[in-house]
């Protein structure tokens, strides 16, 4: 014990005082003032952006793996480094330098404050790891350093570290320390060229596009590994057993490694699925507390869970301006995205650094992605539509087939959007959904939950002669109305219809209109579903509660269910021949009702 004792006393003597520590400062403060009245009369710092660079070939690319230290005691602070990351990158990435202009990895950047998101990461100071804002983004200019030297530009300026942390850039001699804003990165080429930076769940990569000179070749992936045989390893504040230095901080609050549920408004499946996931470190980010303010539409369990995020303004706002326009159409759509962004923000301000895994609903997940707060960590998503590129699509090739609607073509995405969706799906660990046809798009990665049936009984009626065939509208073209008003022509079948007439007041020649409000359900003897579009088909799933047949599209995901009856979406014999089926067992019905009533009324007769 005393030699341990002597041991960490040793190693306290050689840690430097808060005088030493001051000196550091008031040196470091005027020569970030000089490098600051130099950067200001510097023209060659200016970045013109030139478009062009985007198609052009990658000439450098690095890749290093985000942790690289398996130390538990390390972890809070590598998640900061890769907090850090995320905010860097989002900075550098697409980032254009014209010909002859210089690549300053400040100037690019600029100061890292906790006003930006930055927080306490891994610094190397004086052979130390210390806890430090904006720590660890030597990380970032290692890469760009190491991705510029196979690109064979030309390096302006650059520092290497005072020590080498094992599996960096710095044990080949390709590394480039920083430290705002006077220790800089600086490099440039005579062609123009554009940096991309991304964050994977496990690493770092930064990529450069442009020209490469014709008269060098590329500088090979490693070096001479660095002889620091004489060195020791630098020491962390987080696993050094010091923990009475002035730089040591107290551990972060939220537990390492722990869950956070990203949700809007729910789907009794999700909720079942998170309470049955979550552990007692997650968090759960909610647009509000629907069990407190009484609204069944945000009603997620949120017992258990170490801390609970809302957003209860924007929600309320969102209801507000919703309220204002109709059910459908390209202006309501557009406003949701907006919302959407705008909770997807404020779910990324509530994360904290030590989370490492997302559930993310999916409304929020493109917004999410774009803004890097994915990267570095692993994410499933809570998968409440079909994706935005095959949803665009199925509308284009309806569309196609049905050019008088007015509804198939009002609303599409902007490419952006769909384009970091697609991306993010792509990345996601798992897809976690009940719609069976959904599920099919992303074959092992999917999850598929069983859908939740209402609470209801089947109900005992008399059937109807003639059957009373029940759409349950809105009467839009997604919905597969077209084929539907065809199939009932062919059959003679009048049907009933209920909710809004999006196509137009004379889109039904034949037909029974009512309202939503209306206990249609209770009379039904088929309810009738061809839909290209259906994402939650609640009333579906009420009608086969009650035992009402139920014919369906496969977009409607219901799957092999018993009840009911699947057939292809836009598929006009399909529906037709599935209406014969439904209509032959209906006549099958009503003879039995008839016989066992006559039966009954005989036996009554008899018996008086």
């Amino acid at each position: 014990m005393r030699e341990h004792d002597d041991g960490v006393a040793a190693r306290m003597s050689e840690f430097p005082s808060r005088r030493q520590a001051l000196i550091f400062r008031c040196k470091a403060t005027l020569l970030q003032i000089q490098r600051t009245w130099h950067n200001t009369w510097s023209p060659a710092l200016q970045r013109p952006r030139d478009a062009s660079t985007k198609t052009l070939p990658i000439i450098g690319e690095s890749m290093s793996a985000l942790w690289s230290d398996g130390n538990p005691a390390e972890q809070a602070l590598q998640a900061g480094k890769v907090q850090n990351l995320r905010v860097a990158v989002r900075r550098i990435n697409g980032v254009e330098i014209g010909p002859g202009d210089v690549f300053s990895f400040w100037s690019t950047l600029g100061r890292t404050t906790r006003r930006r998101g930055y927080v306490h990461g891994r610094e190397l100071r004086e052979g130390c790891l210390i806890p430090s804002i904006g720590g660890g983004l030597c990380q970032l200019s290692n890469a760009l350093y190491d991705a510029a030297l196979k690109a064979d530009f030309d390096i302006v300026e650059r520092h290497a570290h005072s020590s080498v942390v094992p599996g960096s850039l710095a044990e080949h001699d390709r590394d480039a320390t920083v430290f705002w804003n006077y220790v800089d990165l600086r490099f440039k080429s005579a062609a123009g060229f554009r940096i991309e930076a991304e964050l994977t769940s496990t690493s770092l990569i930064v990529r450069v596009r442009g020209s490469k000179r014709e008269t060098t070749s590329l500088i090979p992936t490693t070096a001479t590994l660095r002889d620091d045989s004489a060195e020791s390893p630098p020491r962390s504040c987080a696993s050094c057993g010091i923990t009475d230095c002035f730089r040591n901080i107290a551990p972060s609050k939220m537990a390492f490694g722990c869950t956070a549920y990203i949700v809007d408004t729910l789907w009794p499946e999700f909720a079942i699925y998170v309470s049955e996931q979550r552990r007692t470190k997650d968090m759960l980010i909610l647009p509000l507390d629907g069990k407190i303010w009484r609204k069944p539409a945000y009603a997620w369990p949120t017992a258990g869970f170490a801390k609970v995020c809302q957003s209860r303004w924007l929600t309320l706002a969102r209801a507000w301006h919703s309220r204002r326009l109709g059910q459908q159409g390209a202006a309501r759509q557009r406003l949701l995205l907006r919302f959407d962004e705008r909770l997807a923000h404020a779910a990324s301000q509530a994360l904290s650094h030590a989370v490492t895994h997302l559930v993310v609903t999916q409304s929020l997940l493109p917004f999410l992605w774009r803004d890097g707060v994915l990267g570095g960590r692993t994410f499933d998503v809570l998968l409440t539509r079909q994706p935005m590129r095959k949803l665009q699509h199925t509308l284009d090739t309806a569309a196609a087939m049905h050019p008088r609607s007015r509804t198939l073509a009002d609303f599409r995405a902007e490419d952006w959007l769909a384009k970091a969706e697609t991306e993010a799906l792509q990345h996601a660990r798992r897809i976690i959904t009940p719609h069976a046809e959904m599920a099919t798009l992303f074959a092992d990665r999917a999850v598929v939950l069983p859908w939740k049936f209402p609470e209801i009984s089947p109900i005992d009626k008399p059937t109807n002669s003639p059957m009373r065939a029940v759409f349950p509208g809105p009467t839009a073209g997604r919905k597969g109305v077209y084929e539907l008003r065809d199939a009932a022509q062919q059959l003679g079948l009048r049907l009933t219809v209920v909710g809004a007439q999006l196509e137009g007041p004379d889109f039904w020649p034949d037909a029974d209109l009512l309202p939503v409000t209306s206990n249609w359900l209770d009379q039904a003897d088929l309810v009738i579903a061809p839909s290209y579009i259906e994402h939650q088909p609640r009333i579906l799933l009420q009608a086969i509660a009650r035992g009402i047949p139920v014919i369906a599209s496969n977009a409607c995901g219901l799957g092999e269910m018993s009840g009911a009856i699947s057939v292809p979406e836009g598929n006009l014999p399909a529906l037709v021949a599935a209406l014969r089926e439904a209509l032959a067992a209906h006549l099958l019905r009503s003879h039995a009702d008839t016989s066992a009533q006559a039966i009954n009324v005989g036996v009554s007769a008899s018996g008086t």
